[in-house]
């Protein structure tokens, strides 16, 4: 049983504030009946609609998973623990992928949903949405690196890296921001410039900021402030 104002907001398409403006106007019906209060409790299997149009069941689902090194961004892989191995039995079977891929060796953010649309336009080039990282090098990253990120590098294989942004935590250690995803692409960049990546983590992608609070392997549905953000993006 959950609140009929959550289930609606759930679902990525109205704020906890504008599902219950729905309920209370008596655009919400729980099993066919009108329901006006946003705090009635309701069956995760009672059919809701609203304006006639059924929300279904399972509404879409938005997880955020604090990836380990180790799991595969992928949701089957034989031979390698995936990411969708990590979550709850009410999360198999229900559609749920990998918004975006980190490398096996790579810790951090990942956003899990099985809302499509969603994920096309988060990932799709045009967006240009900010991929921020915490990294380590083997080397001494100084202020030529941090020029030639910000220009936009050209690897060896001729691939052209857009501008990103380079910020220094110390000789070793930075925060680097792209806003594409090629294909190993921190490793690749800062391996052209002589500072082989030791560690890499996903510390924010577009709106959404890791919750440091999630230990590794560990995941939460996005809160009210999160799904609002990424569909704002």
């Amino acid at each position: 049983m959950e609140r009929l104002d959550k289930r609606l907001s759930a679902t990525g398409k109205w704020s906890r504030k504008e599902a219950r403006e729905l309920i209370r106007a008596g655009r919400v019906s729980v099993g066919g009946v009108p329901c006006r209060a946003p705090e009635a409790k309701v069956d995760e299997a009672a059919p809701v609609t609203v304006d006639g149009t059924p929300i279904g069941a399972h509404g879409p689902v938005y997880l955020m998973l604090h990836k380990p090194a180790g799991v595969v961004s992928s949701t089957d892989q034989p031979g390698e623990r995936t990411v969708l191995e990590l979550l709850g039995e009410e999360y198999q079977n229900i559609g749920l992928f990998p918004a975006g891929r980190l490398d096996k060796d790579t810790e951090g953010l990942l956003l899990l949903t099985n809302d499509g649309p969603l994920a096309h336009r988060l990932l799709s080039p045009k967006s240009h949405v900010d991929k921020v990282y915490y990294v380590e090098v083997d080397g001494e990253l100084d202020g030529d690196d941090v020029e030639a990120v910000r220009a936009g590098l050209t690897l060896g294989d001729g691939t052209v890296c857009l501008p990103g942004e380079l910020e220094l935590l110390s000789g070793h250690s930075a925060h680097i921001t792209l806003r594409e995803g090629k294909y190993h692409q921190v490793k690749r960049m800062l391996a052209s410039r002589g500072k082989p990546v030791t560690y890499l983590k996903r510390v924010r992608f577009g709106p959404l900021i890791l919750d440091e609070g999630l230990p590794k392997g560990a995941w939460r549905p996005l809160n009210e402030r999160e799904l609002e953000s990424i569909f704002c993006e």
